[in-house]
């Protein structure tokens, strides 16, 4: 989302979704205030639609960029394995053994 100088700003998921539920509920209050439509309303709709726009963009991009940054480690995890097979087998066992263990005392 572009800031008012022009320059992007950087947002957690936490802050975007923070954002966009004041939006929705700034859209409530217009939709929800009594009267017809005016050049003010018509304004402010217009800009919580700009508003929602770019929230819009930018889940989109976080969307994108989590992609991405999945399918690389998936890649990484692939060739990892592929180049140390033995190693991964190993390491696998091993996890799975202290996980057997963990579960079993959490039972008892």
């Amino acid at each position: 989302m572009k800031n008012r100088n022009g320059h992007h700003t950087a947002e957690s998921p936490e802050q975007l979704i923070h954002n966009i539920q004041s939006l929705m509920a700034e859209v409530e209050a217009l939709v929800a205030a009594p009267g017809s439509v005016d050049a003010e309303t018509g304004s402010k709709l217009g800009q919580l639609q700009e508003k929602l726009s770019g929230a819009s963009e930018k889940v989109q991009e976080f969307y994108q960029s989590a992609r991405k940054r999945v399918v690389a480690g998936a890649h990484q995890a692939d060739e990892t394995i592929r180049s140390h097979p033995y190693q991964s087998l190993a390491v696998a066992l091993g996890v799975g053994v202290l996980l057997g263990v963990l579960i079993r005392r959490s039972r008892d």
